[in-house]
């Protein structure tokens, strides 16, 4: 999107350059990311930029609606409602695809988040790409053109609400095995959270407990939720001394209704120019017959789970709890980032934090995932080049 980078980074890419910039992560901690990092960044142009930011406010207006409680209450009737719930959520990802219609570039909103990102990782995957290609130098993820050490305060301030650091855990469902550890660990690192499953919590009365690292019972005042509901749910195997529905004397980063609020949910309710036509299959009066142009997708699923991209009349008929799944019509993303041998697709999510007493969330920073195959995600994108995570870069 902005030539004069994209010649730039092309020109000066190699394949042992990247081979470097991936060993360079890897040292870190020992340890390589599982998900594919994406060779190069996405250079986004101001036009661009601005087109995002516009459809981000257009979804934050909805969201800072009087009656979005009321608007997003059947969301928890749907799901597990868990006490204590704040004013409004801690964390917002907003999801775009770079589309084209009616000839045009434009960003299309394909999801949106009450649950936190890569804020940590993403900070980092920039340093990262500076080291390598210097002249980058020149560009900024951080919407505002903040200093990394103003994003982290923010982050810090987000995740831990002025509580002791010992006092707050980044809680996950066996965090070693996921896919983002990447940014658990990173998180520890620099904020020095501690990381701890789920099963490794302890209830007393209404109080949760961890040992830290030196054998010391703690207790937990503030919990940065990672734990994704759909995996729980199916996580049977799991023996856990308390219950996200329990009355709990805690706090989270991230409060686990917003999880259910600010999902899928809402898309219906989102009009314009920057959104896409959807509606809960339980308010589809009639099967459209060109079921070719749309998409079929669970509520509260993550990762893409449960995502029917070619749909048929059976799909939409075999489904039985309708107020879960919305039809979405399917966009065309254009193929915008140039590699050494053909355009890649791109899908922008933007990173947002909410900070207790502020009117508004402050949008951050950005992750983008690049994509050759017919949706982004990696069993779309096997064995392809020049795909998977990375970040866009603005001008300063």
């Amino acid at each position: 999107m902005i030539d004069k980078y994209r010649t730039l980074f092309n020109e000066s890419f190699t394949d042992q350059k990247y081979q470097e910039f991936q060993d360079n992560i890897a040292r870190d901690f020992d340890y390589l990311p599982t998900f594919r990092m994406a060779e190069t960044p996405f250079f986004i142009s101001n036009e661009l930029k601005n087109q995002l930011l516009e459809g981000c406010n257009d979804v934050i207006k909805l969201i800072q609606q009087n009656d979005f409680k009321v608007l997003t209450e059947k969301s928890l009737t749907l799901n597990t409602k868990v006490p204590n719930e704040d004013a409004h959520t801690t964390f917002l990802a907003i999801d775009f695809g770079i589309c084209e219609e009616d000839g045009k570039i434009i960003p299309k909103l394909i999801e949106v988040q009450g649950f936190p990102s890569l804020f940590n990782y993403q900070y980092i995957l920039y340093n990262k790409f500076k080291k390598f290609y210097p002249f980058l130098n020149d560009l900024t993820p951080f919407i505002n053109d903040i200093s990394g050490e103003a994003y982290l305060a923010i982050i810090e301030e987000a995740i831990c609400n002025n509580h002791p650091k010992e006092h707050v855990i980044l809680l996950e469902i066996e965090p070693e095995k996921q896919n983002t550890k990447i940014d658990f660990y990173y998180c520890k690192r620099d904020l020095g959270i501690p990381i701890v499953c789920v099963t490794e919590v302890v209830k007393k009365g209404k109080q949760l407990f961890y040992t830290n690292e030196n054998g010391q019972e703690i207790q937990i005042k503030r919990i940065y939720n990672r734990v994704i509901f759909d995996e729980l749910a199916l996580r049977k195997d799991l023996n856990l001394s308390f219950s996200f529905s329990d009355d709990l004397d805690i706090e989270w980063a991230g409060h686990l209704n917003w999880f259910f609020r600010i999902s899928k949910f809402i898309l219906p309710l989102l009009k314009g120019k920057y959104f896409i036509e959807t509606t809960l299959l339980s308010d589809l009066k009639s099967i459209p017959t060109d079921l070719e142009n749309y998409v079929l997708k669970p509520l509260f699923s993550f990762s893409g789970s449960g995502v029917i991209f070619h749909v048929k009349k059976e799909d939409i008929e075999a489904v039985v709890d309708k107020d879960l799944y919305i039809l979405q019509k399917k966009v065309q993303y254009i193929p915008i980032v140039q590699s050494p041998d053909g355009k890649v697709k791109a899908e922008v999510r933007v990173l947002c934090v909410w900070k207790k007493n502020d009117p508004a969330p402050t949008l951050l920073c950005n992750l983008v995932r690049l994509s050759r195959g017919e949706m982004i995600g990696v069993k779309f994108n096997k064995d392809k080049d020049w795909v998977g995570g990375t970040l866009g870069l603005f001008e300063k």
